[in-house]
C-alpha cells in the first residue's frame, strides 16, 4: 500500500485561512459580509473547526470582526484603516532599508529593477494581484537584506491588512505612481544611498494617502 502523508488540523486551518485571507483581500467576500462557519465549511469540505480557527486569526488581523448578536462579517473599508496602517507599516520599512543598506549587494539591485519592471508590466496588465506580489517582492529585497526576524515578524502581522487596501490603488493604473517612486528608490541606491530610507517611507506614505482620500471619497 501507498504511504500518505497525513493532513494534519494544522493543515486545515492554514487552508481555510488562505481561502478567506484571499477572497476577502481581492473583494470577493464584500465588506459587511455575513461569514456563517457552517456554510464555508461546507463550501470548502472542511469541519467547522478549522474553519473558526481562520476566522479568529483573520479577526486578529482587522480583516474579520464580530459585530451585534456575534454576528462574524468581514471587516468595513475605512480611510481610518489607512491612516493608522500605512504609517507604521512606512517606518518598519524605512528601518528595513537602513538596515539593509551596510550589507547591500549588486545583485540587491538587480532584484529591485526586476521587480519595478514586474510592477509595470502588471499595471498595463490591470493585473492587481501581480502588482501587488512585484511590490512585495520590491521591498521585499530590502526586509531581507535587514535580517531582522524581529521586523519579519512586525510586517506580517500587519500587511494582510494593508494588502486588502493596496488592491484598491493595483487594480487600476493610479498605481503608477508606485513605479516611478520605485525607480527613484533605486537611483538613490545607486547615488550611495544617503537619503534612502526616507524615499522607502514616503513610497508607503503616499500610497497610504491615495488610499484614504480614495475612502473617504467613496
Amino acid at each position: 500500500m501507498v504511504s500518505l502523508p497525513r493532513i494534519d488540523q494544522v493543515s486545515l486551518r492554514e487552508r481555510a485561512y488562505r481561502i478567506l485571507q484571499r477572497a476577502i483581500v481581492r473583494g470577493e467576500l464584500s465588506p459587511g459580509a455575513r461569514l456563517r462557519d457552517q456554510e464555508l465549511a461546507q463550501q470548502m469540505g472542511l469541519s467547522r473547526t478549522p474553519v473558526r480557527e481562520a476566522l479568529q486569526r483573520l479577526e486578529d488581523e482587522g480583516l474579520v470582526l464580530t459585530a451585534a448578536r456575534s454576528q462574524t462579517v468581514v471587516a468595513p473599508m475605512e480611510a481610518r484603516t489607512a491612516q493608522e496602517a500605512f504609517p507604521v507599516v512606512a517606518a518598519l520599512h524605512g528601518l528595513a532599508a537602513r538596515s539593509a543598506w551596510p550589507g547591500w549587494q549588486p545583485a540587491d539591485t538587480d532584484a529591485l529593477l526586476g521587480a519595478n519592471a514586474v510592477l509595470l508590466a502588471a499595471l498595463e496588465a490591470s493585473d492587481a494581484e501581480a502588482a501587488i506580489a512585484a511590490d512585495d517582492a520590491f521591498h521585499g529585497v530590502f526586509v531581507a537584506r535587514a535580517q531582522n526576524a524581529e521586523l519579519v515578524g512586525a510586517l506580517e502581522g500587519l500587511m494582510p491588512k494593508v494588502r486588502r487596501l493596496e488592491w484598491l490603488q493595483f487594480s487600476s493604473l493610479g498605481g503608477r505612481a508606485s513605479v516611478s517612486q520605485h525607480a527613484a528608490i533605486i537611483e538613490e541606491v545607486e547615488r550611495g544611498g544617503e537619503g534612502l530610507a526616507r524615499l522607502v517611507e514616503e513610497n508607503w506614505l503616499s500610497l497610504g494617502r491615495l488610499i484614504a482620500r480614495s475612502l473617504q471619497g467613496a
